[in-house]
């Protein structure tokens, strides 16, 4: 198959990240940028990227570069585009537009010239006009302006890759599933360990975990991609991607998921049940200050609250609880903790040994790691105890680029992918809209959970593993074969 340009998007600061997991998948020519990582592939790595992927929000196939001063400059360079190629007057499109430029002031401006071009292509060549519409379209396309610079792209994806799938209950400010998956990545674990997270909130942490560990694909849970409605899908391309399961892995330790507040534990559970990881993932409701030392090795990846739930009284008391307990309870593993104020990581009275900056939503947050040992440091390194990796250094300075370059970005902070919040990326359309799409999506998500609990799948059929209405044997694909939490996709598409 051909090869072609590919783009995948992702958060600040998880650059690298997702370049490791390119290579991985066996991209080539991978090149990092600000929040995305460009790199060549086929249809197949269109396919894989999007399916495979823990790290991306989007990934997307360029199709035309040009250079525009103005509006008309796009207008002009869009219209030369055959747009034949790619749908016809019975498809649906809509247009995204991310725009950093002194020459272009309005996103929505720019995206508006986009669709005119486009409609003024087809009216001109048919006498017709193909139909925009905002919520569900058959083609989302893509304008990328950086200064004077413009890509336009297909959008693959669709609906932004942290919508995994599994969620079916949520709690406040959940952390997004790609930052979790991310934050997971950068501290190297993969199943080696027990993993422990003592603030989990509805359980993203732990089920991304869960997924890592076990190699589990995070698409396996989607129900559709946008490349699935282009003119040249092909199904069987992806039922085999969707299908292979041979790179996954038995997980021979637990994961813990601790919360002092029992609606998220309740959402928690249910989550885990949708993502049908119950037999690795154990919850209990218990506050970190009766945290115990672990009977096995472990990794600790936890995201406390930082200034949205509590007061600050009780947060400077709260970090300073959760470094004396990890002093004292924690010693031979290591804790990474991500939060957003400074002074809360003083309170701690923890030395980190690594340091990541990213950005959770809008907050401009630090990723530290912590590595608890007993006595003194110089006595831990004098018995040969290793305090940064040499990765862990180049990473870390790194950083000097990332500090440069973040007060220019909270400047602009008008991409959708940065914002993980569910409703983010349509504040281009007035509250009338954001308040249309929410009421879909609050639908669509009911919806699965009623699906969910009455065993219904896509077309209305009973979801059974025999197909014949008998007990669903959960954790075993067609076979009796154990397909460690993942369903198979051809039960969605009976």
């Amino acid at each position: 198959m051909q090869e072609f340009e590919i783009i995948a998007k992702t958060f600040k600061g998880l650059e690298e990240v997702l370049a490791q997991e390119l290579t991985e998948l066996g991209a080539n020519n991978i090149q990092l940028g600000n929040r995305m990582v460009s790199f060549t592939g086929d249809k197949r790595m269109l396919y894989c990227a999007n399916f495979h992927l823990r790290t991306a929000v989007r990934v997307l196939k360029p199709i035309a570069h040009f250079k525009a001063k103005e509006a008309d400059d796009v207008y002009k360079a869009v219209r030369k585009i055959a747009w034949d190629d790619y749908f016809d007057l019975k498809t649906t499109f809509v247009v995204d537009s991310v725009v950093h430029s002194e020459e272009f002031r309005h996103s929505k401006y720019v995206a508006y010239k986009v669709k005119d071009a486009i409609v003024d292509y087809f009216r001109d060549k048919t006498g017709e006009r193909p139909t925009i519409r905002i919520t569900n379209p058959d083609i989302r396309l893509n304008i990328h302006i950086s200064d004077t610079d413009c890509t336009l792209s297909l959008d693959s994806s669709g609906e932004s890759l942290h919508h995994r799938g599994y969620r079916v209950k949520t709690v406040a400010a959940p952390i997004n599933e790609v930052l979790a998956a991310g934050l997971i990545r950068m501290t190297g674990w993969k199943g080696e360990t027990d993993f422990i997270d003592p603030f989990c909130g509805s359980g993203t942490m732990l089920i991304e975990a869960a997924l890592i560990a076990r190699n589990i694909a995070p698409g396996i849970f989607r129900k559709e991609y946008a490349f699935e409605k282009w003119n040249d899908f092909d199904a069987n391309l992806l039922d085999e991607i969707y299908n292979d399961d041979s790179a996954e892995r038995e997980f021979h330790h637990h994961i813990y998921g601790y919360d002092i507040n029992q609606p998220a534990l309740d959402a928690a559970a249910e989550n885990v049940k949708s993502a049908r990881l119950s037999d690795v993932i154990t919850l209990a409701r218990q506050d970190f200050r009766d945290f115990q030392k672990p009977a096995e090795p472990a990794l600790m990846v936890t995201n406390p609250p930082y200034g949205e739930r509590l007061t600050p009284p009780d947060l400077l008391q709260l970090y300073q609880a959760i470094g004396t307990i990890l002093k004292h309870n924690f010693t031979g593993n290591d804790a990474w903790i991500i939060c957003s104020r400074q002074e809360l990581f003083e309170n701690l009275g923890l030395r980190h040994s690594f340091k990541a900056e990213v950005f959770n939503g809008q907050l401009d947050c630090d990723f530290r790691k912590f590595q608890l040992f007993e006595g003194k440091l110089g006595k831990y390194r004098a018995a040969g105890g290793k305090v940064k990796s040499d990765e862990e250094r180049r990473l870390m300075s790194d950083q000097r680029r990332f500090r440069h370059e973040r007060n220019d970005f909270k400047r602009r902070f008008d991409d959708e992918e940065e914002d993980p919040r569910p409703f983010y990326d349509d504040e281009e359309f007035g509250a009338d809209y954001r308040l249309l799409r929410r009421r879909h999506r609050e639908f669509e998500q009911s919806e699965f959970a009623r699906q969910h609990r009455s065993g219904e799948r896509r077309g209305g059929k009973p979801h059974h593993a025999d197909g014949k209405g008998g007990a669903p044997k959960a954790g075993y694909r067609a076979g009796g074969k154990p397909s460690f939490g993942r369903p198979d996709r051809k039960r969605f598409k009976d």
